[in-house]
């Protein structure tokens, strides 16, 4: 995935409502009525997140006579998740060494206590 992509997926992500409107259609395609249904906002305004997403290639559209779904498309979540992950090593050191703190806290805790 390049920079470009990656900054217009983390844009598209950071709004609340877009990442509704994502989760509503990893259950299915919808219209955009439908996916304006939940939000206290015109249709203009939905059309607008939606294109944000569409341009993040978030999220594509269909065409089922008059009708114009939407539906999720998945693949830059998965860039977005793979670039994620090559700092899993660097969070499961910074756990690894905080459980070994707090145990080393426990440790002491309870040596104190049964010194008591």
């Amino acid at each position: 995935m390049s920079t470009d992509s990656l900054s217009a997926t983390f844009a598209a992500l950071a709004d609340p409502t877009r990442r509704a409107i994502l989760a509503r259609l990893a259950l299915g395609e919808a219209t955009v009525g439908e996916l304006a249904q939940p939000f206290d906002m015109k249709l203009p305004s939905i059309s607008k997140h939606l294109r944000v997403l569409e341009k993040a290639g978030l999220i594509v559209q269909g065409r089922e006579a008059q009708w114009r779904p939407r539906r999720l498309q998945a693949a830059p979540l998965q860039e977005v998740a793979g670039w994620a992950e090559q700092y899993r090593q660097f969070w499961e050191q910074n756990f690894d060494q905080m459980n070994q703190y707090l145990h080393a806290l426990q440790t002491e805790e309870q040596h104190d206590d049964s010194q008591e």
